[in-house]
């Protein structure tokens, strides 16, 4: 969340808060109350686009949220429990005036949330760079997509507001391609495929995501798999995903019954298990938001998973 002034704060709607009511979204971007955000609204401090914004309206992702006057002081007061700089190091592929790339490692929380206040890559990028606290919401500052704790792999930061606009506007066209690396359970009816169904948060189990209609909550996603290896009963797929829902990839794959290996939440516990479960954000590519060149960037598979997939393929090989 940038303060633009005394009395103003704009953001820009990350693929994460697309899909949600401006009032709930505002209470957890702020820390504020829904109440206290509806209220907010009601009296005119926030527009959405430039334009007068209702509490129940649904937000779109690239949307630019301006919060003024009242409301804005009192989030400006709320902001004492920001994310603090934590000076951990960062394997940083790309860095320039407006962005940068990271290879995030498995076990590090993107930004912080209950229970993980320190030590996330948010942590991390804000002793790197302190003027990203100016750029998004104030929890997550810069972070235009996220990974989960236990995935590693390929992410990209934005230094600016205006970036920050043009790369989730790129998410929601679908116009940023992020693919990765996923050992699943069994082999894949075929070579490849697109699964289509929509996700949304288990009105059971509210810590899991699954399928869930649009009519009842459900958001659209679709990933796109091709199988590169298969034996022993597993495959290794290349996934590419078309929207960035949270859980996406681990949730689809369950639902066609191939869940990735060593997945804690929506796997199997078969043997042998790696030592995490086995994704990887592997390949990233998007266009520079101001220079207009196309940027494109890979990770290779660290060693935890390099080591199981080699012993994997020898025990194929056998």
């Amino acid at each position: 969340m940038r303060q633009n002034d005394l009395s103003t704060f704009d953001f820009v709607v990350t693929d994460d808060l697309a899909g949600q009511r401006l009032d709930r979204a505002l209470a957890s971007l702020t820390g504020l109350s829904r109440t206290r955000m509806q209220e907010a609204i009601k009296a005119g401090t926030a527009q959405v686009n430039g334009k007068a914004a209702r509490a129940s309206q649904i937000l779109e992702a690239g949307q630019r949220i301006t919060l003024a006057n009242e409301a804005a002081l009192t989030v400006s007061a709320a902001a004492s429990d920001a994310p603090v700089a934590d000076a951990i190091a960062l394997r940083i592929l790309h860095e320039d005036d407006y962005l940068l790339v990271v290879d995030k490692p498995a076990g590090m929380v993107t930004h912080p949330a209950p229970g993980h206040t320190s030590g996330t890559l948010v942590n991390a990028l804000l002793a790197h760079a302190p003027a990203l606290a100016g750029v998004g919401d104030r929890a997550r500052p810069g972070i235009v997509h996220r990974l989960d704790k236990d995935t590693s792999g390929l992410l990209v930061v934005a230094k600016d507001l205006a970036t920050h606009a043009a790369l989730a506007q790129q998410m929601k066209d679908r116009a940023m391609v992020k693919r990765y690396l996923a050992l699943v359970e069994g082999a894949m009816p075929t070579a490849e495929g697109v699964i289509d169904a929509p996700i949304g948060r288990d009105p059971r189990q509210r810590l899991r995501m699954g399928l869930l209609s649009v009519s009842s909550g459900g958001r659209e996603a679709r990933t796109r798999f091709r199988t590169l290896e298969e034996h022993g009963g597993r495959s290794l797929l290349e996934v590419q995903l078309e929207t960035g829902r949270t859980h996406q990839i681990r949730v689809h794959l369950a639902a066609v019954h191939h869940p990735v290996v060593g997945d804690p939440v929506y796997g199997r516990a078969q043997r042998p298990l790696p030592p995490r479960q086995f994704l990887h954000a592997a390949h990233l590519e998007f266009r520079h938001p101001t220079t207009g060149e196309w940027l494109t960037f890979d990770a290779p598979l660290p060693d935890d998973l390099a080591s199981f997939l080699a012993t994997w393929r020898h025990e194929g090989s056998q």
